[in-house]
């Protein structure tokens, strides 16, 4: 046994190795014979292979080397050698029994395995068949699925849902593309995935193009719809600023039985832009203008699906800018009159659905984008104002630009758009504005003044005194004459103060809403300009070149009262449109801005009331300067005149105001004074006695009684003020009757008694005055009287007043 095992754990020599393969497994079969392992393996793979022949080879080769160590060995111990022979020989014997059942074992197991073979195969082929079909299976699902898809997609591309179609392709793309086993259909899917989206952005591209072809023409009602609305914001604000103008008026007046109650109104319909114009925003189309912004946010997801939403938003932008210079083209065959609303309301739609997107779209346009747009509207808009301002020479034009320019302002505020460079623009042309409006109230005025034919105003129904009198605020009491009611003023004093009211209301409506807030002033200023350079220039030039007559001349100077009532009604109602407190405009009144025509009217008056006097006046000149008796009811003129005056007061009083009439009869007073003192100085007159002067004294005292007696319609103080006119005559006629006229000297006495009378004409007169005595052939009895004092007295001043001199 031990030399056996010593055999089994012989390695077989490396000379036995080869490279080939039967050497190979010669080799294995060698060690696992020399290792005891089964041989098992080597008959089945000899049999399988269907070589055994070569196992059998390798079999003997192996006892072939195994006998040769065996005769070593053997030589080496020969016993064992003997032993050993035996074994082999019983191992010859063992292997021909084992190659007798290997052989019997093979047969066996070809007759067993052949059916099984068979069955296995059909087995693998069946399994085959199995997957097969299970992949086609698997395959087929998938290309139902992307079928199915594709089919979804069709649908939503024939319904024009793009999302969606895009949705079905990016699935298709990403899921089933890759996966899909059909190499006909990925080939086909690969060309028309993108075909169709290029159809779709097409689609939504020519989609977005009609909106913005819709959009330019809903952009301009948008834009009229909302200045309208602004406007009519604007007239519910002014409706109920005249309700609070009238009830500060009743509250000035003290009309306590004058009920008011101020209401604001809320009609239907004029609600705020962002109310009204939602329907206009709608983005489900169902606004009553059409307006829709559902392509444009349909177009830009669509960009956002298909990953061209930075293109998208530039495209936006470049074409929305593109019609926003469009809108700025100003026609030159439409004057800017006709077209102004139309080109600043298609900018303010424009602006206001721009507003809208940039609030609603997520993102399509920035804030920046909008201001740069903003200020490149407003850079033209001024430039147009600009160009079309300077073109201009009609203030009712430039006044409806300004206003819709207004409320174009007022309309884009509410979005937040800047607007104070249109504002800037409209100040800066103020001064055109009113300049132009002062010209055609200039042209105005000169029609109405010469359309004047002096006479008094008649009045037949009630709506013509309200229309001509209390609207201007002309009347004397809050009572209302009966009808036909004949005016004091002619048809020139409705007439201008129609045009100066008109003046007020466009020159507040120009600075109103244009963002200055306290414009009174400004307003006050181009009305004393009106009024004082205008209406008071024209008055002037009426009143030299038309008054002729004394009826013309009062009615002028009626007129002018009038007027002064009228100037105090303009700055009131310049007041209350400018919207400040009736007792600040009071405070800071100023003089009577007519005043030169007011004096110009009143001294032509005077100046042909003096000029009829003078031709009563002339009548001095057959006064007896030498009477033996004074005359008791005074010379011929003075009675004349006196009459004349009577007459004059009875038919000035109808019309002028007692002030007016003072002024002239002061004036005309004192126009008789100068002509009688003037009488007494005159050269042709070379003496006069005592009963002359007192003959004039007579005449003064006329005059005196005249002014007395219209002590009805006059103040004691202002019938003071009428005898102070004939102060001069008066005190020239003392003078000469006082028994001490050397008292002239006497600065006290001539201050209180003669502060009228001139050092020369007192000289001049006094020594005109000769007593009775003085006559060439006096009386024998008078001869040797004493010379009288008074005769001394009045010698004595006249020879000081001549050393004084």
């Amino acid at each position: 046994m031990s030399s056996s095992k010593y055999r089994r754990k012989v390695a077989p020599s490396a000379a036995d190795s080869g490279d080939s393969a039967d050497k190979l497994d010669q080799l294995l079969l060698s060690s696992a014979i020399c290792n005891g392992e089964d041989l098992v393996p080597f008959v089945r793979k000899a049999f399988v292979s269907g070589k055994p022949e070569t196992l059998l080879h390798h079999l003997r080769a192996f006892s072939k080397s195994k006998e040769l160590e065996i005769e070593e060995v053997c030589k080496a111990h020969y016993q064992d050698f003997i032993l050993a022979v035996d074994d082999l020989r019983s191992l010859l014997s063992d292997v021909d029994s084992l190659k007798s059942a290997l052989s019997e074992s093979n047969s066996k197991l070809q007759s067993v395995g052949l059916p099984l073979l068979s069955s296995l195969d059909a087995f693998v082929e069946a399994r085959t068949v199995s997957r097969n079909l299970n992949l086609a299976l698997d395959s087929v699902r998938a290309c139902v699925h992307t079928i199915e898809l594709c089919t979804r997609a069709n649908k939503h591309l024939e319904d024009g849902n793009f999302y969606m179609a895009l949705k079905c392709l990016d699935s298709i793309e990403n899921e089933f593309l890759d996966k899909t086993p059909s190499s006909t259909l990925k080939r086909m899917l690969e060309k028309y995935i993108p075909e169709i989206r290029s159809y779709i952005e097409r689609k939504v591209s020519k989609e977005f193009g009609d909106w913005l072809v819709e959009i330019r023409a809903v952009s301009r009602t948008l834009g009229q719809l909302a200045i309208s609305q602004a406007s009519s914001a604007r007239q519910r604000e002014e409706d109920l600023r005249i309700k609070q103008r009238q009830a500060e008026e009743q509250s000035r007046l003290s009309l306590r039985d004058c009920v008011y109650v101020l209401e604001e109104e809320d009609e239907d319909g004029l609600g705020t832009v962002g109310d009204d114009a939602k329907d206009l925003y709608s983005n489900g189309g169902g606004g009553h203008l059409g307006f829709d912004l559902t392509p444009l946010y349909r177009a830009y997801h669509i960009h956002q699906t298909l990953g061209l939403e930075d293109r998208f938003k530039q495209y936006y932008f470049e074409n929305r800018k593109l019609q926003l210079t469009s809108d700025f083209q100003v026609s030159s065959m439409t004057p800017f009159l006709e077209s102004h609303q139309t080109f600043f309301a298609q900018i303010a739609g424009f602006f206001i659905v721009e507003d809208r997107i940039f609030r609603t779209s997520g993102g399509l346009i920035s804030k920046m984008e909008v201001e740069n747009l903003w200020e490149t509207a407003m850079s033209k808009m001024c430039s147009v104002l600009e160009d079309q301002f300077s073109r201009m020479q009609t203030a009712n034009h430039l006044l409806l630009i300004k206003d819709y320019v207004s409320l174009l302002g007022v309309t884009l505020r509410r979005y937040w758009y800047p607007v104070e460079p249109l504002l800037d623009v409209l100040s800066k042309h103020r001064d055109k504005y009113h300049e132009l409006l002062i010209s055609d109230c200039r042209k105005q005025i000169t029609e109405a003044l010469s359309a004047d034919k002096f006479e008094q105003m008649l009045m037949k129904k009630e709506y013509e005194y309200s229309m001509n009198v209390l609207s201007f605020q002309l009347q004397d009491s809050d009572i209302v004459p009966a009808f036909p009611y004949i005016a004091p003023f002619s048809t020139t004093v409705p007439d201008c103060c129609r045009i100066v009211r008109s003046f007020i209301e466009d020159a507040v409506s120009f600075m109103s809403y244009g963002g200055q807030l306290d414009f009174y002033d400004v307003v006050k200023k181009y009305l004393d300009r009106l009024l004082s350079e205008v209406l008071d220039g024209a008055l002037l030039k009426l009143i030299s070149s038309s008054v002729h007559g004394v009826p013309q001349a009062m009615q002028m100077a009626a007129n002018m009262a009038v007027f002064e009532r009228a100037c105090d009604f303009f700055f009131r109602h310049a007041a209350q449109l400018s919207g400040i407190p009736l007792r600040m405009a009071e405070r800071g009144r100023q003089r009577f801005p007519l005043i030169k025509a007011r004096e110009a009217a009143e001294e032509t008056l005077s100046g042909l009331l003096k000029g009829k006097v003078d031709s009563f006046m002339l009548l001095i000149e057959n006064v007896n300067w030498v009477p033996d008796e004074p005359l008791q009811n005074g010379n011929e003129y003075v009675n004349e005149v006196i009459f004349y005056l009577e007459t004059l007061v009875s038919t000035a009083q109808q019309i002028l105001p007692v002030q007016v009439l003072q002024r002239v009869l002061q004036d005309v007073l004192s126009h008789i004074s100068v002509m009688i003192v003037g009488a007494l100085q005159a050269d042709s007159v070379k003496r006069f006695n005592l009963n002359a002067v007192m003959g004039f004294d007579v005449d003064i005292k006329l005059l005196e009684a005249f002014v007395d007696n219209q002590a009805s319609i006059y103040a004691e103080e202002d019938l003071n003020q009428l005898k102070a006119a004939l102060s001069e005559a008066r005190q020239m006629i003392n003078l000469l009757l006082s028994s001490h006229p050397e008292n002239f000297l006497n600065p006290v006495i001539r201050e209180r008694s003669y502060n009228s009378l001139d050092y020369k004409k007192v000289v001049t007169i006094s020594e005109k005055l000769k007593d009775s005595s003085d006559r060439l052939f006096g009386t024998f009895g008078s001869r040797n009287m004493k010379q009288n004092p008074k005769k001394k007295s009045l010698d004595t001043l006249i020879k000081r007043l001549r050393d004084a001199s």
